[in-house]
């Protein structure tokens, strides 16, 4: 496993190996031990499996309490993965990284607790897998604006497109009144 550093403080890009033949391929995607000596002692509690069509934007969430690290990767399709740092006192605090996720690239993201996390879908469909260090915690869920402009994410959406949101997704907070970790 290959991990790469990002412009963000403690978000990294994951390439595993990946031995192939003419009969397909494999891949190890968690090993905690290859984890802990790269310097990730992870406990991971929660496995999450989504499928969204192309043009579909899922983001940008994050919890306030049982706050969640994410591994994340995909098993078909491509994704345009984004995290947002919302820790105070982190020199990165209101950056985004953005990565090309996708079956082909075998590419994952680890996404610490502190961040907000959202993906675009740019294939026919995605399927989007990612490992929690939480549970889901709905009462403490928060969405920040998927289309700040203070953030100013460049998502890859096709000129006079509109992403496809949920309600929950078109209401998220302005960068200005979004709450953020201490």
């Amino acid at each position: 496993m290959n991990f790469i550093e990002t412009p963000l403080q403690d978000v990294y890009l994951l390439e595993p190996s990946v031995f192939g033949d003419e009969r397909g391929f494999f891949l190890e995607t968690w090993n905690a031990d290859a984890f802990s000596e790269a310097g990730f002692d992870l406990h991971f509690v929660q496995d999450n499996h989504s499928r969204s069509a192309r043009g579909i934007l899922r983001g940008l969430h994050y919890q306030m309490e049982k706050t969640q690290g994410k591994l994340v990767r995909v098993t078909a399709g491509e994704v345009y993965d984004v995290a947002v740092d919302l820790r105070r006192g982190s020199p990165t605090l209101g950056q985004w990284y953005g990565a090309t996720l996708s079956a082909k690239n075998h590419r994952m993201l680890w996404v610490p607790a502190g961040f907000a996390h959202g993906f675009y879908v740019v294939s026919e469909y995605a399927d989007f897998l990612y490992k929690c260090t939480d549970v889901y915690h709905p009462a403490s869920e928060q969405t920040l604006a998927w289309d700040d402009p203070t953030v100013g994410i460049e998502w890859p959406v096709p000129q006079g497109d509109e992403p496809l949101l949920s309600a929950k997704d078109r209401e998220g907070y302005s960068w200005k009144d979004c709450p953020k970790f201490d």
